[in-house]
Formats: C-alpha cells, sequence, structure tokens
C-alpha cells in the first residue's frame, strides 16, 4: 500500500442541518446538530487509510477535549500520530450549516492548526522523505506549507497541493506543486477566469500550468473534473447521484486520490477513481463519516 503523507489541519466539525441557510441577521431553528472529526488535512488523511494506505499525519491541536479525541480518532483509523503535536492554543474547529438540498456554508477557527510551523515539518523530514506522495492545504501557515512541499520535491516525493480555502499564494508554490488540486471556485480565485463551464475550466488549467505546477485537476461537482498537464486535457465526468451533504467531498476526492495515485501513478486513473468516492461521499451526511470503504468504489465503478 501506498505511504501518503498529510501535513495540514485538524478541525472539529460542529454541524448543524436547516432547512435553508440564513439570510443575514437572520435567526432560524436548526433541525439537528452533530459533533465530528474534519479539517482539511484531517479529512484527507482518513480518506486515504480508509482505503487502506499508510498514512502519517503531521499536524497541531490543542490541549483540549477536541484535541484529545482527534488524536484518538487519527489512532483508530490506523494513522501515524508521531507528528501529530500539541499546544497552549484551542483546537480548530469548523461551524457547518447545511440545507436539505446538500448545500453549506462553513466557517473555520484555526486555533492550533495557525501554531503549525516549519520548524515542526522539519523535524517530520525523514517522514516526508520516505512517503510516496505529501499531501498539503492552506488552512495552516502559508510557509509551513512551503517548507512540506519544498522537502518533498527535494526528496523526489509526488506533491499533491490543494489550495483551500483560496487565497494569494507565490509563484514559488507552483514551482514545487506536481499536482495541484482545486475546486472551480479556488481555481477562479487563482486565475481569474469565471468558472461556469468545462470550458472555462480547461482555460483556467491552461494558466495554472503556465504557473509551472506540472499537472492540473480542477474538480466541478455535478459536472465532474477536468484534469490536464502540458500535452493532454481531460474531461471525466461526473456521476449521477442524489446529493444529501457536500460537506468533506472535495477532501475525498484529494484523499482517494492520493492513495490511487500511490498505487497507479496514473492521474487520469487516479481521478476517476476520486471521482467516484467523491460522488459517493455526498450521499451521506457528516464529512469523515460520509467516506466510502474501497468495497463501495470498486461496487460503484463496477455500475
Amino acid at each position: 500500500m501506498p505511504k501518503v503523507c498529510v501535513v495540514g489541519s485538524s478541525n472539529t466539525d460542529l454541524l448543524t442541518k436547516v432547512k435553508r441557510l440564513p439570510k443575514l441577521g437572520e435567526t432560524l431553528i436548526g433541525q439537528n446538530f452533530h459533533i465530528g472529526f474534519g479539517g482539511k488535512g484531517g479529512n484527507q488523511a482518513i480518506m486515504a487509510a480508509k482505503l487502506k494506505s499508510n498514512v502519517t499525519m503531521v499536524t497541531k491541536l490543542g490541549k483540549d477535549i477536541f484535541g484529545n479525541e482527534t488524536l484518538k480518532n487519527y489512532k483508530d483509523n490506523g494513522i501515524n500520530t508521531n507528528f501529530v503535536y500539541f499546544c497552549e492554543n484551542s483546537s480548530g474547529v469548523a461551524p457547518i450549516f447545511v440545507d436539505e438540498d446538500g448545500n453549506n456554508f462553513i466557517v473555520i477557527v484555526p486555533g492550533a492548526n495557525w501554531e503549525l510551523k516549519p520548524d515542526d515539518i522539519i523535524a517530520a523530514k525523514n517522514e516526508i522523505e520516505n512517503s510516496d506522495c505529501l499531501v498539503c492545504q492552506l488552512e495552516i501557515p502559508l510557509e509551513t506549507t512551503f517548507e512540506a512541499l519544498k522537502i518533498a520535491r527535494d526528496a523526489g516525493v509526488t506533491t499533491i497541493f490543494n489550495p483551500a480555502p483560496a487565497r494569494d499564494i507565490p509563484d514559488d508554490i507552483y514551482k514545487i506543486t506536481d499536482i495541484i488540486i482545486p475546486n472551480e471556485v479556488e481555481a477562479s480565485y487563482l486565475t481569474g477566469i469565471e468558472i461556469k463551464s468545462v470550458d472555462d475550466a480547461k482555460k483556467a488549467c491552461k494558466v495554472l500550468l503556465d504557473k509551472k505546477c506540472r499537472s492540473v485537476i480542477i474538480t466541478l461537482g455535478k459536472l465532474g473534473s477536468v484534469v490536464a498537464d502540458n500535452i493532454n486535457i481531460i474531461h471525466i465526468k461526473p456521476i449521477k447521484v442524489k446529493a444529501i451533504d457536500t460537506t468533506g467531498a472535495g477532501d475525498a476526492f484529494i484523499g482517494s486520490f492520493a492513495h490511487y495515485y500511490g498505487v497507479t501513478s496514473s492521474i487520469e486513473k487516479s481521478a476517476e477513481f476520486a471521482n467516484v468516492a467523491a460522488s459517493l461521499s455526498v450521499c451521506r451526511s457528516g464529512t469523515q463519516t460520509s467516506f466510502p470503504s474501497l468495497k463501495d468504489i470498486l461496487l460503484k465503478e463496477e455500475k
């Protein structure tokens, strides 16, 4: 099984189901409430681990009940926690609101995630260098993500970068990224191209490739995804499902992509596999609790 190292955030999701999302200044009565594990880094690590990748998580937690339970969750899922650090700040939390159509909005309070520093990454250098791929996002300090990507690139480890949430990033990060995977909102922010169609996504891919990353995957939700390098641009068609909760679908895509890329070294096949995983995840409520097993994905592919 592939060795996947994830450097990123850990949050506790505070999920509220509502009939519709509230308007500005409006108070609504929620239908139900659930506490779950999240954070883009944590989600992606759990998805890869559910598929039996050998996963190491590099993250920072607060010395509180959320941090203790998050550590236990990683261990329960077979994840290497040797580089899960603790600090005096509170653990990261993410209040999430989801309506009856599966639409959501999320507010992230980084807490301890913002305390993950480059020195913490340097301490995990050997683990990163001995991985098949490294997965990073932007819910931790930018300089920390850059340090992780640089260590991996220097060691010849495949670097997978999810530029989320969208923010300005230096050109140097693109140059040490093998595979960049934004969704349409993030890709629009990074390229200045409003993405409303597959053709728009293809144009955005070309802009990102010009920034010197080696490959681009733009996930498009109901439109599937677009995979591009300097030779080919391919549209991965969507899988039609009835969405219940879209929370974490992007993380399901990236975690399953990292796993399958470690198995096949094929970007196109891995994107197709991840497309199935993400489509299955939106059919269930919650974030990590919605992530499919390998058996679920294989059965869906057969159909």
